[in-house]
């Protein structure tokens, strides 16, 4: 049997009267893609229908709120609270159902994280009222991040205020979320999580900290976990035993003083369980003004950290458990295996690979293209836009890409390929993708070229990989020329810089699709004039170059990709030269082997880094103790330091041991235009066209292949 290595992850399941193909859950997701107006919108439906005929068990569609526009906490978010939503939610169960996976939805009331409440005016309801004013994560943000992050609380009749729930207003929301649960079984759904974790509104009541009524609704743990269990009992009403009905708790909320404990977690879904619970998905919450911590939770960075939580809570419930957190398919296998949890829910593994569970029942895992956890996704959230994926350029696009039969390929323009010859690219035929391995069962990401063409590609950093895997993939016939011995540009380095291996196997991910796809790798070389002569189409991929500076040749001074020699020394006083994302992972990379580091930055701090990246970052610098000195510019490295002008425009001086330069990159077109040959069109992709981080590199690149 293909997938025998995750049999137990890849059986039949059972939640209440809810059958499932395996034990796959699609982690329900905020990914602001909704339409304004609360209604699904083409793009979301497109996007769950992929991950359905990707193989998931089961979708859960993210965040619908049940008092829409009320309770709302993004911008562009799904809404039950009306029938007017009943077509979209129809058409999303035809869809996965037609692809063999059931179809759910979560419910939620956004409570005092409603910040659709903000800026209409309307005042945030709380179990209690909060004592002092909430606290922000959002530090190191650009001007523009910091417009984009803060603008509901920027539009006229906006205004931070809470309401103290009484007992009609706690009749309502039990109504509300009824309402929206019946209307979810009357669309097809085949289930309903009600979410009672994160922040919401019926976790506020579950936790000591946020609820300190007196009343029925407070006090004990059964007095907190009254509103949920009204709520499940209240829906099991309306919706009956043919529908699946779950919650999803904390296990525990980390760094909040007085919060959710394990214990608190445990009784709560017992008494969840008797109330009505088919099942409970175990997830986590930490400080919400901390931004690091939101990596811990509800986004958590360690693999399977909250697997001990999930077995708690499945050792007390007596119902079926949904882990989730950083699942590997491996450690969500042993997990099941072991008795620990019954479901493993996948949220950007899902993200990242649509088909995943099919290239895993294919018995091709290694096939699936691996997260690096960069968190754009979520990231983009914190700036209400739009979830998008660093490593996988379609999501939230799918329902654009050719490949899927309903629409046309996006041009590239503005941010795209930079066109330095040949024309403006072309959009994508229309025709529809072929399956791309496992056995037919993956999805084809990009359409078939209806006219071959020999596409060489020069550089093989991101960007000049996924150009010509994509380019192979449709068919062109491929040749990448790498000058450096080893494949990945300066993501290589990155990943070497990283604690974490993801972005490392990500590297090793795209050059095996890369030579699967049938592209010819020559590393070590550049290509030879006939070479180039015989090419219809010329990609350039060779990366930024780097700027001067002046004593950037004295001994005690190195590049960021010189850097490996210096983290095997001793402690020393550090200086790392620029705050862009290489400079931030050689500063951490640095400050983690036991150096002294003082980090120069100009501008925003590692603005190419999604924000919840960049909180990790300056959470460890803070931790080791970093010194950040803003700087206005860098003027030289001198003998046991570097010149530098300071925020104030003055000269100033700082001492160090070693020089580590990360700044200075610039676009180098004259790498481009030293290639081009007469009748071959030429185009440049990645940092040689402009220095930037990798979710625009790869995607330009595969946009870039897709109209070759």
């Amino acid at each position: 049997m293909a997938g025998a290595r995750f049999a137990d992850l890849l059986a039949p399941g059972r939640i209440g009267a809810m059958a499932l193909r395996n034990r796959i859950v699609m982690a329900p997701m905020g990914t602001n893609q909704e339409r304004v107006d609360g209604r699904l919108g083409p793009g979301i439906l497109r996007y769950y229908e992929e991950r359905a005929r990707g193989g998931a068990g089961l979708i859960i569609a993210g965040v619908a709120a049940v008092a829409w526009p009320e309770g709302a906490c993004n911008p562009n978010q799904a809404a039950l609270s009306d029938d007017r939503f009943l077509p979209d939610f129809e058409d999303f169960a035809r869809r996965c159902h037609a692809h063999g996976a059931r179809a759910a939805v979560q419910l939620q009331h956004a409570g005092k994280v409603a910040q659709e409440d903000i800026a209409a005016g309307r005042p945030l309801l709380a179990p209690s009222l909060p004592k002092g004013l909430p606290g922000s994560p959002l530090v190191e943000l650009s001007q523009d991040e910091m417009a984009a992050a803060t603008g509901a609380f920027a539009r006229p009749g906006a205004k931070l205020h809470y309401r103290e729930m009484d007992e009609g207003d706690i009749a309502r929301l039990i109504g509300q979320f009824a309402d929206a649960a019946e209307r979810a079984a009357r669309a097809g759904l085949d289930g309903v999580e009600l979410h009672a974790g994160h922040g919401y509104l019926l976790q506020a009541f579950l936790s000591p900290a946020t609820n300190r009524r007196s009343d029925a609704w407070g006090g004990s743990r059964e007095g907190r976990a009254r509103l949920l269990c009204e709520t499940l009992r209240a829906v099991r009403r309306r919706i009956g035993p043919e529908v699946a009905l779950w919650c999803r708790l904390d296990g525990a909320e980390f760094g909040i003083a007085g919060g959710i404990g394990l214990e608190d977690a445990c009784r709560t879904a017992e008494l969840a369980a008797a109330a009505g619970a088919d099942a409970i998905h175990v997830s986590a919450y930490a400080d919400p003004a901390s931004g690091a911590a939101f990596t811990r939770a509800p986004l958590v960075h360690e693999p399977a950290a909250w697997l001990p939580l999930a077995e708690a809570v499945r050792r007390r419930a007596g119902v079926p458990v949904i882990a989730v957190g950083r699942l590997s398919p491996e450690a969500a296998n042993a997990a099941i295996a072991a008795g620990r949890a019954d479901f493993a829910a996948l949220g950007r593994a899902l993200l990242a690979d649509s088909a995943l569970p099919a290239q895993l029942a294919a018995g091709h895992p290694e096939r699936a293209r691996p997260c690096i956890y960069s968190y754009q996704c979520v990231g983009n959230i914190f700036l209400r836009r739009a979830a998008r994926c660093t490593v996988n350029p379609r999501m939230g696009r799918e329902w654009r890409s050719p490949a899927n039969g309903e629409g046309g390929g996006e041009a590239n323009g503005a941010g795209a390929a930079a066109q330095l010859g040949g024309g403006a690219a072309r959009e994508a035929a229309g025709a529809q993708g072929q399956a791309d391995g496992a056995a037919g069962a993956a999805l084809a990401e990009w359409p078939r070229a209806a006219v071959v063409r020999r596409v060489v590609v020069v550089g093989g950093g991101p960007a000049g990989l996924e150009a010509a895997r994509v380019a192979a993939q449709r068919g062109h016939r491929v040749a990448l020329f790498e000058r450096a011995p080893q494949l990945g540009g300066r993501a290589r380095l990155a990943a070497r810089l990283d604690a974490d291996p993801a972005a490392a196997q990500w590297l090793a991910w795209l050059e095996a699709e890369a030579r699967r796809a049938g592209v010819a790798i020559c590393t070590g070389a550049a290509p030879a004039p006939g070479e180039l002569a015989e090419a219809d189409a010329l990609v350039v991929a060779t990366g930024a170059r780097r700027l001067p500076l002046p004593g950037a040749n004295l001994p005690h001074a190195c590049t960021a990709e010189q850097i490996e020699p210096l983290l095997e020394a001793g402690a020393l006083q550090v200086a790392v030269l620029g705050a862009d994302a290489i400079g931030v992972a050689a500063a951490c990379a640095l400050a983690r082997a036991g150096h002294q580091v003082a980090l120069l930055s100009q501008g925003t701090f590692a603005p190419q880094l999604a924000l919840p990246r960049r909180w990790r970052a300056l959470e460890l610098l803070e931790e080791r103790g970093a010194q950040r000195v803003a700087a206005e510019a860098i003027l030289a490295v001198e003998p046991g330091g570097v010149r530098y002008r300071d925020a104030e425009g003055e000269e100033a001086r700082l001492a160090a041991e070693r020089v580590v330069i990360a700044t200075g990159l610039a676009a180098d077109p004259a790498a481009a235009e030293a290639l081009r040959a007469p009748g071959i069109a030429l185009h440049a992709v990645g940092d040689c066209a402009g220095p930037r981080y990798l979710a625009a590199a790869i995607r330009e690149a595969a946009e870039l292949a897709a109209a070759l």
